[in-house]
């Protein structure tokens, strides 16, 4: 089996989880889990990747938790934390792991170097002290242990809102750590938000983030019904809560491309993902482009924007037999299809 590298390094430092109720979180991507089962007590997983939890899911002896806010499990005595993309969701994530799990938790963090990883020295110093002890393929390992007593977690403590204008519209989108475009609008899904065409019906927020697209049509075009989906939790928990923040309705759920949706659409709209901690990742896109004209209505649409390098147009060209230019910008481009009936 191949590991990431951060798992690598943990590979050499099995003597740490030897006996210990093991708890993995953070940027979870194979299968190491499985490893520590013939070294730990027992192994669990917390992960806000749909994904990534009905990957693990497979594994029966491992215990898989998904959602936004990790609920405490009994034994659970260690945590090996993978450090994720994001700074401010490491924080959120040690904040909600040593709340709920106490003092004389232990704990290992492993991730690339590049990744800013050395920062959990003085992120981890309200809890206790984190010590470094391995480092190879460009990656380090600490292991640390919580000493002192943790402040309560608030989920609620963790949105940062921002206001959006678009138009003559005013909105407050509301984000936690580790979505995309948290506390600011990207240049990208601006650039959309400006050529949306008119939309009616059932429309589909493919990769919602913190529900910006969704949210902006449903106060536009109150009458069109928004679904919104993405494969994080913390996105879905975000999208949510834009829309009661804002008063407005809609559905929201996790979703892995198009795993859990059923039922047509008649407009796709979305600024779809491409990164995935610090590579660059394709696939799911592909899989909504490739697939859209299954879930839409005769005559039904999509609208994406996309970095003006990923070459989405002959997917969209092959799934549709055309495809548009609705505009440009130095670094962006809208690409538009519609289903010939």
């Amino acid at each position: 089996m191949s590991y990431t590298a951060p798992s690598q390094i943990a590979a050499r430092q099995l003597e740490y989880f030897e006996g210990k109720h093991v708890l993995l979180a953070g940027e979870l991507e194979d299968t190491f889990a499985t490893e520590l089962e013939g070294t730990a007590a027992s192994v669990s997983i917390f992960t806000t990747n749909l994904a990534y939890a009905n990957q693990m899911r497979r594994y029966q002896n491992i215990d898989v938790q998904f959602g936004e806010s990790y609920q405490a499990t009994p034994q659970v005595d260690m945590v090996l934390l993978y450090w994720p993309k994001a700074k401010a969701e490491a924080d959120f994530l040690l904040s909600m792991l040593m709340a709920e799990l106490g003092t004389g938790t232990e704990i290992a963090v492993v991730g690339e170097n590049r990744s800013g990883v050395k920062s959990i020295e003085k992120m981890f110093a309200p809890y206790g002290r984190v010590t470094k002890f391995d480092s190879a393929r460009r990656c380090s390992f600490y292991w640390g242990q919580c000493d002192n007593q943790p402040a309560p977690f608030v989920l609620e403590d963790w949105y940062k809102s921002y206001p959006l204008n678009v138009g003559e519209q005013s909105l407050t989108i509301r984000s936690l750590p580790g979505v995309f475009s948290h506390g600011e609008l990207d240049a990208g899904t601006q650039l959309l938000l400006d050529n949306l065409p008119t939309l009616k019906g059932k429309v589909l927020d493919f990769g919602c983030g913190a529900g910006v697209i969704g949210t902006v049509i449903k106060q536009r075009y109150p009458n069109a019904e928004i679904t919104m989906v993405d494969i994080s939790a913390l996105a879905i928990a975000s999208a949510r809560e834009t829309l009661r923040f804002n008063n407005l309705d809609g559905e929201v759920f996790a979703s892995d491309v198009y795993s859990n949706i059923d039922g047509h659409f008649d407009h796709i709209v979305s600024n779809p993902p491409f990164h995935a901690g610090l590579k660059t990742h394709y696939a799911a896109t592909e899989t909504l482009l490739e697939r859209a004209p299954e879930y839409l209505n005769r005559a039904g649409e999509l609208t994406i924007v996309a970095n003006s390098f990923l070459r989405y147009m002959p997917f969209i060209e092959k799934a549709f037999g055309h495809c548009e230019t609705l505009a440009k910008s130095n670094k962006f481009a809208i690409y538009h299809a519609a289903k010939r009936q």
